[in-house]
């Protein structure tokens, strides 16, 4: 069995790469909201915050309530029980990975998780 994954994901509307990556600490998924559109929903989650990266075009997220703008680079975290909704502007489609972790799992990150080989 090797030792990574790899999978390539182009122009799909939503893509969940836990099945197709194996994933076993994460789920991500890559999004694309065409110009105008948006998440039919609003959604929070019992136990996973989200991180979401802008990865091309600009929208919004509302979450509570409050408007946030986002555009290419930007990085958002919303916590479990923030009700959140996207979307994207009206004169520009959104694509965005979003990364679901379980709130305050992490036990080491970076150099403390490393293992450097000689």
């Amino acid at each position: 069995m090797k030792n990574f994954s790899k999978v390539n994901v182009i122009s799909q509307a939503r893509t969940e790469l836990h099945d197709l990556l194996s994933l076993t600490g994460a789920e991500i998924s890559m999004n694309y909201l065409p110009a105008g559109t948006g998440v039919p929903f609003v959604h929070s989650h019992k136990n996973n915050e989200e991180i979401y990266a802008v990865l091309d075009g600009k929208g919004t997220a509302v979450i509570d309530e409050e408007t946030v703008a986002l555009a290419a680079g930007d990085w958002i975290r919303i916590s479990p029980a923030a009700k959140r909704q996207f979307s994207a502007s009206k004169d520009s489609g959104i694509s965005f990975a979003c990364i679901q972790v379980k709130a305050n799992s992490l036990g080491g990150y970076t150099k403390e998780d490393a293992v450097l080989e000689s």
